[in-house]
């Protein structure tokens, strides 16, 4: 759906007055109008709103005032009579919104109250959405180009999630799609989107373009997500290394026009993190120096995701904007140990229910891998990833910075990285190549690695179009 279509609650030639001082001297029959300006979809006041007010009928003696921190206003002297109020901020800017307005009548003597508000969530998804789509989410905003910043008209937004529809087979997922066209100032809305839910945005115009990135919609059913459309090519991976296996490696990487910079540091004390891996996905690698400061140099354009890693560290994923003035991006990492501690204490509670979940899949599902506590004490492997080796389908890729990844045949022939649980939980960010930091094989009670289209709905990524490997520790 085009962002075109504007609230009808403006009059906005009351508002085209040249203001006046806001104190004028008063007739004694004069009254004081006073208001607050609220923010519904922050649930805040909306403080330096500029507030006018005009006499209905009339282009003379506007005035104007400033809301304060708590969002209020005061008109003092106000002669009776009928008069518009209305606001101005960035933020209906940003919603596309002409300003809002109400009207007034004064009778004489005394304080009138004239609150007003940025339309609620609610209100917004009728009006944009219209009837039919004002019970689901909505996610709105504006689509710019990553070299000058210009508004993108024409590019195709698409937001996805996943469903799960039960079936006489049993239960299969199946992916929804609202699609979305921007409108000349770059707007776009989608309607109708999981509320609460995680939803997938991506635009596309010609060969520009941005990565998938996951959007949270919060229980209000609103969301505002800007996004900036770029430029990606697609080149030679120097490395071929491969390992023995039917897998192909990742052959390509992508470059582009960007350039971002920025640091990365340790969550714990702040210590700058040296020789930290930067890239965007699929892009060329750079290094954190001494100071922890990096810069990424012929990088996708556009909105992309960071991904920062460090040995021993939690890696990071991040939409990021890498577009004409871009400010440095700051990232911290925090300690794997102690990210997995804490999982691992709220985990046990249902640690055996999960164990016995795991033997169910084993006798009944017919399909995947599955590892044994006996299987991986037979093996006597010093490393976890030592027991996929033996998963047919999945492979060992070295990239060109001499790193490790795990890399899984997918549907459509290609590589992909499956998705890593840890004790039921999804650990994002978590690659197939990060399960030896997970647990050593003696804490490891049983693995389960499924291709795409056998990972059952409780392992799924939404989305990600590739297996999982499920670790269950002791």
């Amino acid at each position: 759906m085009r962002l075109s279509r504007i609230l009808p609650l403006i009059a906005v030639g009351l508002l085209c007055a040249a203001p006046l001082a806001a104190q004028q001297s008063a007739p004694s029959t004069s009254a004081t109008i006073r208001g607050v300006v609220t923010d519904s979809l922050a649930g805040a006041p909306l403080a330096e709103a500029t507030v006018q007010l005009v006499q209905a009928g009339g282009t003379s003696n506007a005035r104007t005032a400033v809301t304060d921190s708590a969002g209020r206003f005061a008109f003092e002297g106000v002669p009776a009579g009928r008069y518009a109020v209305g606001f101005l901020h960035p933020v209906l800017d940003s919603l596309g919104l002409e300003p809002i307005v109400r009207e007034v009548q004064v009778a004489g003597q005394g304080e009138v109250r004239a609150d007003l508000a940025v339309p609620a969530p609610a209100r917004l998804r009728s009006a944009f959405c219209g009837a039919e789509g004002s019970t689901g989410g909505m996610v709105i905003g504006f689509v710019r180009a990553a070299e000058g910043g210009a508004p993108v008209q024409g590019a195709t937004v698409v937001g996805e999630w996943m469903e799960l529809a039960i079936r006489a087979g049993g239960v299969a997922r199946q992916t929804a799609r609202r699609t979305g066209t921007t409108a000349e100032n770059g707007g776009f809305v989608l309607c109708d989107v999981p509320t609460p839910g995680t939803v997938i945005l991506v635009v596309s115009r010609g060969e520009e373009g941005t990565d998938r990135i996951e959007a949270e919609v919060p229980a209000s059913g609103f969301l505002r997500r800007d996004l900036v459309l770029g430029e990606a090519r697609m080149a030679a991976r120097a490395d071929t290394a491969r390992a023995n296996d039917s897998v192909p490696p990742l052959p390509r990487t992508r470059t582009g026009p960007g350039r971002l910079t920025g640091t990365v540091t340790a969550a714990d004390g702040g210590r700058p993190l040296a020789g930290a891996q930067v890239s965007v996905a699929n892009g060329v690698p750079t290094r954190a120096d001494a100071n922890g400061a990096w810069t990424l140099t012929g990088a996708p354009s556009g909105t992309r995701v960071l991904e920062v890693r460090a040995p021993g560290y939690y890696p990071v994923l991040r939409a990021v904007d890498i577009a004409d003035g871009a400010r440095p991006v700051r990232v911290t990492l925090s300690k794997l140990a102690a990210m997995l501690d804490t999982l691992k204490v709220t985990a046990r509670s249902g640690g055996r229910a999960a164990r016995g979940g795991f033997d169910e899949r084993r006798r009944s599902l017919g399909m995947g891998r599955f590892f044994t506590a006996e299987d991986i004490e037979r093996r006597r492997v010093l490393v976890v990833s030592d027991l996929l080796d033996q998963v047919p389908g999945l492979s060992r890729v070295r990239g060109a910075d001499g790193g490790e990844s795990l890399v899984m045949r997918s549907a459509f022939g290609d590589g992909c990285t499956p998705a890593v649980y840890l004790d039921g939980l999804m650990m994002r960010g978590l690659s197939g190549a990060d399960v030896d930091a997970l647990a050593d094989p003696e804490e490891v009670a049983a693995i389960e690695v499924y291709r795409d289209s056998q990972v059952p709905p409780q392992f799924q990524d939404a989305l990600s179009g590739c297996g999982s490997i499920v670790v269950w520790t002791k």
